[in-house]
């Protein structure tokens, strides 16, 4: 020991001791325990590891720019689900009115969670299972259930990406495959394909050209190899954008990021340009103000906000853990919502500019082929020609004129009407027909672009935007698994990225077997909603009522520079924790009034038919459920009962780089508190000391900690923030 040391001064020294072993430890040089000879643990010293941690603790990996971040933030949050998800339900639940409610939620649930992951993230620099076992351990749990819940949904959501790169590669001739039916020759006679002229084009092309699709998910049908091929290509896309981490994925989200919203832009100006596209939008933007009263609205509205911005999935939280501790994470929380909110809009304008398009042709080929019976009957003479109004012309027929006929006809053989077999013919009933996910991207939208001038460029262009909107939420849902697990297990990142790919891709396979869409249906109505729902509660409940709102806050002031406004005060600890519970009992009614079943495509029909789950699919849909759950109970449990360490019971330090790093979490009120590294052992702590261990917000010292065991890394695990 040195000479000049505080204990060997003691020995010499006739003087009572009366400081403490806090005062004696604080005037120690840095020893590294592990390296020491007085290491009793019997915990080796691994010199590449201890190398690895502090490069780790030091040198965390940081975005480029604060425009990397943003773009791979908005990149993560805006996704598939904002071109074919919102506006279906923009149509279905009132138009413009649905904007108001959804909106409102927006604002009161999804800004403040936002807020709050993005905060701990940053201020905690660790992935979701590090943040939440530091925040509170019994509630660990919440870190695993996300990385299951984020390799659930890139289970499938690379799957649809695969359709999205078969389409873009066969989108490269003319005239675009979808747009006719096939023919099949029957010796010298040329027929056309029964289950494509019952159905349509872009249908048949969907279900049997795709998919291959079988008749129900109890027929397996085997592997398409297509399919199969175009997932290991959105796997492989996936990994050389991770394997890197932030180096890698960062600069991917400048084209992935920013290219959709160019395409979005040109289909915007395309479709304004189209017969029919201002019907699609004042359709769209009609407000059905009666709709805004329907609880179910409320619901679906607020099940789209919580999706639309990605909470509980844990890339938030992994994307905002490299960012320096100073950064306007409120300021980015605000900027991402809403722009996540304007692209959704801007999507809904372009869906229902071209699908009113869509409806007018649709509309002229339903008058054209009801004229023609007309003209039958007129030939026969079942209806008369003093019918038909002088002004109308069989060979320049408009909507106008068909829809006075259909009146006058109707009217007069009131009694036979039916037997005719005559269409109404209205472009509202075209416009009202609902579609969204694949029956939108894949079918509805597809049809469009055929009657599109160049519509392989179009078709290009769609497809590859919907790569680029897949690309950037797989990213960020990858980072949910990625982050969290090489902060903890400290596993190698290129390997494990890589090995994470292959993994995924080989259980993907169930995907692209020929009744895989049906389990794509499955995992995306079941393997999410009610976990995550349970999981973003928990967050919540951890940060405003375990951890503190008021500390919390204090911490904000510190870490931001400024005191965020009081409605993040109010929304974190009562309405957004009151509107996520509401959701979550309104999300299980819903499970357990909707009968669980999938839409089938029965070949012979050429038609979909719904069909209940076999008992062995149930027995899946339910598993899911359950191990998507299970970690919250089974952590708490193992805390709980001392089955499983949160290291809340010991104190333990490490001295290194003269820094050091301390678990305080369990101190009765008598012992050392008092644990800083200050100079003078009698001095008070700087409010602001130039290194400190984040022990939770609130804190007038950085040592400071209140009575419960909570707001410490659960295993142990000991983190020094970065200098002030």
């Amino acid at each position: 020991m040195p000479k000049n040391s505080k204990v060997t001064q003691r020995e010499h020294s006739t003087e009572p001791v009366t400081e403490s072993v806090a005062d004696l430890l604080a005037h120690e040089e840095p020893v590294d325990y592990k390296r020491s000879v007085l290491n009793v643990t019997g915990e080796t010293w691994d010199k590449q590891k201890d190398g690895e941690e502090e490069l780790d603790g030091e040198n965390r990996p940081a975005w480029n720019s604060k425009l990397q971040y943003i773009l791979a933030q908005i990149g993560y949050s805006v996704g598939l689900g904002n071109v074919w998800r919102f506006p279906y339900l923009c149509q279905k639940n009132g138009g413009g009115a649905y904007l108001v409610p959804y909106l409102v939620l927006l604002i009161i649930i999804g800004l403040p969670l936002f807020f709050l992951e993005l905060a701990v993230g940053q201020r905690i620099r660790r992935g979701s299972i590090g943040v939440w076992n530091y925040i509170c351990p019994r509630l660990g749990g919440i870190g695993y259930a996300s990385c299951l819940v984020c390799f659930f949904v890139g289970l499938y959501y690379n799957v649809i990406i695969g359709w999205s790169i078969f389409y873009f590669f066969k989108s490269f001739q003319y005239p675009l495959p979808w747009s006719e039916c096939p023919v099949v020759r029957n010796g010298s006679v040329a027929v056309v394909e029964t289950e494509c002229e019952r159905s349509s084009a872009t249908t048949y092309f969907w279900y049997r050209e795709t998919l291959d699709i079988s008749n129900s998910i109890s027929e397996s049908g085997g592997l398409n190899w297509k399919m199969t091929l175009c997932l290991l290509v959105a796997w492989s896309l996936v990994g050389l954008a991770m394997i890197k981490g932030i180096q890698s994925s960062g600069k991917v989200m400048y084209f992935s990021s920013l290219f959709p919203y160019v395409v979005l832009v040109c289909f915007l100006v395309r479709g304004l340009l189209l017969r029919g596209a201002v019907d699609g939008i004042l359709h769209m933007f009609t407000p059905k103000l009666d709709k805004m009263l329907d609880p179910q609205v409320w619901r679906e509205a607020a099940t789209q906000v919580f999706f639309a911005l990605g909470l509980g999935f844990g890339g938030v939280i992994a994307f905002s853990s490299y960012n320096k501790q100073d950064n306007n994470c409120h300021f980015d929380a605000t900027l991402v919502s809403f722009i996540n909110f304007f692209t959704s809009v801007l999507a809904t304008l372009v869906v229902f500019a071209v699908l009113g398009f869509k409806a007018n042709i649709m509309n002229e080929k339903c008058v054209v082929e009801n004229a023609e019976k007309i003209l039958g009957y007129l030939n026969t003479n079942v209806l008369s020609h003093d019918l038909i109004p002088p002004h109308v012309n069989f060979s320049h027929l408009t909507a106008k004129d068909y829809n006075e006929m259909y009146r006058v006809i109707m009217t007069v053989k009131e009694g036979h009407f039916k037997e005719l077999g005559l269409d109404p013919c209205l472009l509202e009933d075209e416009l009202n027909k609902s579609v969204q996910g694949t029956g939108l991207a894949f079918i509805a939208f597809t049809e469009a672009m055929t009657h599109f001038p160049a519509s392989p460029f179009w078709s290009v262009m769609f497809f590859l935007m919907l790569i680029n909107l897949g690309l950037g939420s797989m990213i960020g849902t990858m980072s949910g698994i990625t982050t969290p697990i090489i902060d903890t297990f400290k596993v190698r990142k290129e390997v494990f990225t890589v090995g994470c790919c292959i993994f995924a891709f080989l259980v993907g396979l169930i995907f692209v077997q020929r009744s895989g869409n049906y389990f794509v249906t499955m995992f995306d109505d079941y393997s999410a909603t009610l976990p995550l729902t349970v999981v973003v509660i928990l967050e919540n409940i951890a940060v405003a009522w375990i951890y503190g709102t008021k500390k919390f806050m204090q911490e904000l002031t510190e870490m931001l520079g400024f005191r965020p406004y009081q409605f993040y005060y109010y929304t974190w600890k009562y309405v957004s924790p009151i509107c996520m519970a509401v959701l979550m009992t309104a999300s299980i009614i819903q499970l357990g009034v909707s009968p669980p079943g999938y839409s089938a495509w029965i070949r012979e029909e050429a038609a979909e038919k719904f069909l209940l789950y076999p008992t062995w699919a149930m027995a899946i849909l339910i598993s899911l459920i359950i191990l998507a759950s299970l970690p919250l109970p089974l952590l708490f449990i193992l805390r709980q009962f001392h089955l499983l360490s949160d290291g809340s019971n010991a104190l333990s330090v490490t001295y290194k780089k003269g820094r050091m790093m301390k678990d305080i979490s369990n101190l009765e009120d008598n012992d050392e508190t008092r644990f800083i590294l200050s100079k003078v052992p009698s001095e008070t702590p700087s409010p602001m000391p130039t290194h400190r261990s984040y022990l939770g917000p609130g804190s007038n010292s950085p040592l400071e900690m209140s009575g419960a065991p909570n707001g410490r890394y659960g295993s142990g695990f000991l983190l020094a923030s970065t200098p002030e």
